[in-house]
């Protein structure tokens, strides 16, 4: 007994699903990471994996496999970007200023819940 044939397209969307999942599953190994270079060999893996699925996602595309949503607005996806990178840079200076603070001869430790430095503003 024979079992059916697969189409190509509903193999793409397995493997496409397939390198979304993966490309998570590098990620959080890299932010979990302690050591430099498994840090990188996941962030590698997690720009490699990304690579792929992008790959994929435009063969897919291109042969009618992939039925994108309705278009986004070009605006929404700048402000969406903007607040984004707004985050990202508020993030970056909170931990400069908390890394700054430290006395490199003590180890750091990290305050409770609900009882912040009111010398160090969170976000300027």
């Amino acid at each position: 007994m024979q079992l059916p044939k697969l189409p190509d397209a509903d193999w793409a969307y397995t493997v496409l699903s397939d390198l979304k999942r993966v490309v998570r599953e590098y990620a959080t190994a890299a932010t979990e990471s302690t050591c430099p270079d498994v840090r990188k060999m996941f962030t590698d893996l997690t720009n490699s994996s990304l690579q792929m699925q992008g790959d994929l996602y435009n063969a897919m595309q291109s042969a009618n496999m992939y039925d994108t949503s309705s278009p986004v607005l070009r605006q929404e996806i700048q402000k969406q970007i903007q607040t984004y990178t707004q985050t990202q840079q508020q993030t970056q200076q909170f931990i400069g200023q908390r890394l700054s603070g430290l006395n490199p001869t003590q180890p750091f430790m990290a305050q409770p819940m609900g009882q912040q430095q009111s010398d160090a503003p969170l976000y300027n």
